[in-house]
């Protein structure tokens, strides 16, 4: 059995646009792993079965969509150990079906390459190519066409899930979301922020905003917004000695965890 970490990401910028041909929305995002993760362990079985989280479909369809591009049967057995709270905003599911790809690539007689895992992974969801990358990564188009950036990685995170927060699923989000209009002065201004390496003036996310954000900010964060659609908030801190105190001073808002970027 073999096994790799799945990070979680954050969204450490998200413009949105208008809506596409193909349905989904143009986006500027600046994306980025953090410390926290799934484990996933893969081993060859007599078929395909996930085991470890039970609200698992991405791995499977993953598994399938990889076994039918390869030409052979989907025969593994995954088990996942689930540590990204799941609907949160933080690509879980995204980051366990691209490790998931790549352990089931290495056990392929002929292993597609790099190009053509990103092009199955682009089907399955915007986020999975860029958990298939090194680094953080601006995504653009439908957030699959990734650049590599070269981010600031000196900081802490103070993650935040806040308590009784659900969402509505993703796809509802980006159906409900009617503020495209002025979409180019965004994304210039979220180019700006990279340019200049300041992560501090990046533009607040498009699609979720939360009252925690300011309260992350007040006590030290340079940074701090929902990541993805929502709803976990992350707070990003110069002095780890801040982000304890804010760690411990938030603890009652919800599960809290602090985290590093991550690979």
């Amino acid at each position: 059995m073999t096994e790799l970490l799945a990070p979680a990401k954050i969204n450490l910028a998200l413009v949105v646009g208008p809506t596409r041909s193909d349905g989904r929305h143009e986006v500027a995002t600046v994306l980025q792993r953090i410390s926290l993760a799934d484990r996933i362990r893969l081993e060859p079985a007599d078929e395909l079965a996930v085991t470890g989280f039970a609200g698992d479909t991405l791995v499977r369809r993953a598994l399938e969509a990889l076994a039918d591009a390869a030409g052979v049967e989907p025969a593994w057995h995954v088990e996942i150990d689930k540590q990204i709270p799941v609907a949160a905003g933080l690509g879980g599911g995204s980051s366990d079906a691209a490790a998931a790809l790549r352990l089931a690539n290495w056990t392929l007689r002929h292993p597609r390459d790099d190009r053509a895992l990103r092009a199955l992974a682009a089907g399955l969801g915007a986020d999975v190519p860029f958990f298939l990358t090194v680094g953080p990564q601006l995504g653009e188009g439908d957030g699959t066409e990734l650049r590599s950036l070269d981010l600031p990685q000196d900081y802490w995170i103070v993650l935040l899930l806040p308590h009784g927060e659900e969402k509505a699923s993703t796809g509802a989000v980006y159906e409900g979301f009617g503020g495209a209009e002025g979409f180019a002065e965004r994304r210039a201004d979220l180019l700006r922020g990279l340019a200049l390496g300041e992560l501090a003036l990046l533009p607040p996310n498009d699609l979720a905003s939360s009252p925690l954000a300011p309260e992350l900010r007040a006590r030290g964060a340079f940074r701090a917004d929902v990541s993805g659609a929502g709803p976990a908030v992350y707070g990003l801190f110069a002095e780890q000695g801040e982000a304890l105190a804010a760690n411990a001073a938030l603890g009652d808002r919800g599960k809290v965890w602090i985290a590093v970027p991550g690979w």
